[in-house]
């Protein structure tokens, strides 16, 4: 629950320009109505006056546009999380077979052991990025709708 008398940030004046932006292109708002609102938007101290810019505007809508917003934040976080494990993923295998033929040149000991966690730990990475492979085959095919009169989820 907000607190309407809590100060917001600067993060939160950016989401509601972008929001209102939005709105604007979606018709809710004409020009002259958005240029006051993002004013209003980014001169507000309190909740409650950052409430205010978004008022007239469909609730319904509103929270879709929230739901879409954090959906995308998620998925910049999935990316660079995926991004970091597939970093590491690469430099250990690559760790792992130079310790491999270090080892088969310095004994002749050549089984392949390194394919072992290698695979275990490929396995982890494609699992790991099958949520973002299924996020970008759904936006090459077209994607969920925009949002925009009558969109709401």
């Amino acid at each position: 629950m907000t607190k309407p008398h809590e100060r917001v940030s600067n993060a939160e004046r950016e989401s509601a320009a972008k929001m209102l932006a939005d709105a604007t292109g979606a018709g809710y708002l004409t020009t002259e109505e958005f240029d006051g609102r993002v004013a209003h938007a980014y001169a507000a101290v309190t909740r409650a006056d950052l409430d205010r810019v978004a008022a007239e505007i469909p609730t319904e809508w509103v929270r879709a546009w929230e739901k879409s917003r954090r959906r995308g934040e998620r998925l910049v976080a999935q990316q660079s999380s995926a991004r970091k494990h597939l970093a590491a993923y690469v430099a250990g295998s690559s760790l792992m077979i130079f310790l491999w033929l270090a080892v088969g040149v310095a004994t002749g000991a050549w089984y392949p052991w390194f394919l072992w966690p290698v695979l275990g730990w490929g396995f982890g990475v494609y699992h790991q990025t099958k949520p973002l492979r299924q996020a970008r085959q759904l936006r090459d095919s077209g994607g969920p709708r925009p949002l925009g009169r009558g969109s709401a989820f």
